[in-house]
C-alpha cells in the first residue's frame, strides 16, 4: 500500500494517537502511586485499541501508517502495563519473577529483533496478539480490582508466550516487514503454494 496515498486522518488513527498522549498521564499515575488513575487510564487504553483496530476494520479504514502507529501505541501501552505491576505492585511481582522475567524477554526479543533487522518495531496485528491484549488487559484489571486468581495468571501466561513466539517466527522468517499478517500460517501456506 502506498502511504502518500492513504487518508491517515481517521477515526482509528486518532484513538492511537489518543493511546500515545495518554502515555505520560500514565507514567504520572505510576510515579504518584496511583492505582485507581491508573487501571482508569490503562483501562481506557485498553479499550481504544480494541475499537481502533474494529472501526478501521469495519469502515476499510486500515493504512500502513495507522498500523505503525497502532503497534507503537501498543508498545508504550504494553510497557507502561508492566511497570504499573512492577512498580505498583513490586511483592507480587517479586514472587512471580521467573514467570514476569519470561514474559518480559519473550516479548522484547521479537521487538529489539526486528528493530535490527527492519528498523522497525513488528505491526503484524496477530490474532493472538489480540487475544492477548484481551487475556493481559483482564488479568491486570481484575487483579487490581478483585486480586489474584492463579488460574487465570498461568492461562495468561500460556496465552502471552505462544504469540510472543509467533512474532518471533514472523520476524525471523520474513525476508521484509509487513503488516496486518492475522496468523502465521497464512504466511506459511503462502510461501508453499
Amino acid at each position: 500500500m502506498d502511504s502518500k496515498k492513504e487518508n491517515i486522518w481517521n477515526v482509528p488513527n486518532a484513538l492511537s494517537i489518543y493511546r500515545i498522549l495518554a502515555l505520560p498521564f500514565i507514567i504520572q499515575a505510576i510515579v504518584t502511586g496511583n492505582k485507581s488513575l491508573f487501571i482508569m487510564l490503562l483501562s481506557i487504553n485498553l479499550v481504544t485499541d480494541i475499537l481502533d483496530g474494529l472501526i478501521a476494520r469495519v469502515f476499510h479504514l486500515q493504512t500502513e501508517w495507522g498500523a505503525k502507529l497502532d503497534s507503537l501505541a501498543d508498545v508504550g501501552t504494553y510497557i507502561m502495563a508492566f511497570t504499573g505491576m512492577v512498580v505498583l505492585e513490586r511483592t507480587f511481582v517479586s514472587t512471580y519473577r521467573v514467570e514476569f522475567t519470561t514474559l518480559i524477554v519473550l516479548w522484547i526479543f521479537p521487538q529489539l529483533l526486528s528493530l535490527i533487522r527492519f528498523k522497525h518495531f513488528p505491526s503484524f496485528h496477530l490474532w493472538s496478539y489480540k487475544a492477548t491484549g484481551y487475556v493481559q488487559g483482564i488479568f491486570i484489571f481484575t487483579f487490581f480490582l478483585f486480586g489474584f486468581n492463579a488460574a487465570y495468571f498461568y492461562f495468561m501466561l500460556v496465552v502471552s508466550c505462544l504469540a510472543y513466539l509467533e512474532e518471533l517466527l514472523l520476524v525471523v522468517l520474513l525476508a521484509k516487514l509487513r503488516s496486518n499478517l492475522k496468523s502465521i500460517f497464512f504466511v506459511l501456506r503462502r510461501k508453499s503454494e
